[in-house]
């Protein structure tokens, strides 16, 4: 979507106030959020006046959000025209997926070898959380539990590349994993294959915990596969 054809840039909400420390974070933060519920779709221009108008900050720190979002994927830069919300295809997609799959089967089977009892706490009760929650109407922050249990595997691993890896491609895949989640299929895999992924983890059985994370980053794909050839006719098949 071309910037003529977007026109003007969709109503960000405002919000309360921003602290001037890491303030340029919290302007990415609420962007992502922006993202995720579709305030912001892809193809979208980001026109600075008007979002930092409604954000209440200044340009500066809003550029300097937009470079965090666009060093992330999330937002595609240019010098002639403002920046837009990025666009990827399902095939780019579907190789990111691919590469995270495997980045958090290699977790899993790393986290039962190097994973404390607390860290197995945490995991566990970041997925209670998911349990009392799952009937929630608030998708964004079920979403956001749900990338804590993943990250939280992740950094039980004590591995730092492969905990900046996984960050990395979790960040261009933010918008993709949060669509594959929210809808009522997505949600009933997701906690089936969360009790199973505590299960083995807990037992400390790397190849069946690696398998089901593997499987359950897959199955994403087949997910966000049948959601853009709705959104979008023209996907290749």
């Amino acid at each position: 979507m071309t910037e003529a054809s977007a026109g003007k840039s969709r109503s960000i909400a405002p919000i309360p106030s921003l602290s001037r420390q890491r303030l340029a974070d919290q302007i990415a933060d609420v962007l992502r959020e922006q993202m995720l519920t579709g305030t912001l779709q892809p193809g979208d221009p980001i026109h600075e006046r008007d979002a930092s108008e409604a954000l209440g900050v200044s340009r500066t720190p809003l550029r300097e959000a937009i470079l965090i979002l666009e060093a992330e994927g999330l937002v595609e830069t240019s010098p002639a025209r403002s920046p837009i919300v990025a666009n990827p295809s399902l095939e780019e997609l579907s190789d990111l997926l691919l590469v995270q799959a495997n980045l958090e089967a290699l977790a899993g089977e790393l986290a039962c070898a190097k994973a404390t009892d607390e860290d197995i706490a945490e995991i566990r009760d970041l997925f209670q959380r998911m349990v009392d929650t799952n009937d929630d109407p608030d998708t964004v922050g079920f979403f956001k539990t749900d990338m804590a249990f993943h990250e939280a595997i992740v950094r039980a691993t004590g591995n730092q590349p492969l905990i900046k890896t996984h960050q990395q491609y979790n960040s261009r895949l933010w918008r993709a994993r949060y669509m594959s989640s929210r809808t009522r299929m997505g949600r009933i895999e997701t906690m089936r294959d969360h009790g199973d992924i505590i299960r083995h983890l807990e037992n400390r059985d790397a190849p069946a915990t690696a398998e089901i994370l593997r499987r359950h980053l897959l199955q994403a794909i087949a997910n966000i596969t049948r959601i853009l050839r709705t959104e979008r006719p023209d996907t290749a098949s």
